[in-house]
């Protein structure tokens, strides 16, 4: 099978493709792993690549088409694939829908976590890492003390990106993006909806049972 989840930032649509990739035998293709792993190939056309992405710009469409078709070219990979942030606009997307029937397979399921734009922008303005020991920590929902965090609260450190003015951008950008890629598979009834609102297990349980409907 091959499946596509989507969700907003903070909505743990990562940690689910890492879930369903391992359960279910699935290759997850994320753009981002797609870039970090050509990167460190460190030939002359990586190094062009890093380049553009440590000035902070997008990486082409182009670019991004051309990875992904050398994942779905890839006989090991053949329907038993998850994506994780692609596609990511309508162009993607219609490269997606040639690249599928091109090498013969189709798309299972496309799913959505739905998510309160709120509750997730103060989740994630709200994380903390700590430098020393990797911890992962919330000034909201799960404070460093010292009885859960042994070491110095200097070590504490926030993303410069996680602040609510960035947030809200990158939430505006997801929204306007992809409304009109939802509605593409909606007309295909490949969509889902799921509540992203609720515990990592529930999220998983129920796209379990939407992947493989329990019989009664």
């Amino acid at each position: 099978m091959n499946i596509i989840l989507f969700g907003p930032p903070g909505a743990g649509k990562g940690t689910q493709a890492d879930i369903l990739a391992k359960e279910l035998n699935l290759y997850k293709v994320s753009s981002g792993n797609l870039l970090r792993e050509l990167i460190n190939k460190k030939n002359d056309f990586s190094l062009k690549i890093k380049a553009i992405i440590d000035k902070g710009s997008l990486v082409s469409d182009d670019i991004i088409n051309r990875l992904v078709t050398k994942v779905i070219s890839n006989k090991l990979y053949f329907n038993r694939l998850i994506f994780d942030g692609y596609p990511r606009n309508m162009n993607q997307t219609k490269i997606l829908d040639i690249l599928l029937k091109k090498y013969n397979q189709k798309l299972s399921y496309v799913l959505s976590l739905k998510v309160d734009e709120v509750a997730i922008i103060k989740r994630i303005s709200g994380r903390q890492l700590c430098i020393k020991c990797g911890s992962v920590f919330n000034e909201f929902y799960n404070r460093s003390t010292k009885e859960n965090h042994s070491c110095d609260p200097k070590f504490l450190e926030k993303r410069s990106d996680d602040n609510e003015k960035v947030l809200r951008n990158r939430f505006k950008t997801y929204q306007k993006e992809t409304a009109p890629i939802l509605n593409h598979y909606k007309k295909q009834n490949l969509f889902t909806e799921i509540d992203g609102m609720q515990k990592i297990d529930e999220i998983y349980s129920k796209i379990r049972e939407i992947i493989h409907p329990l019989k009664t």
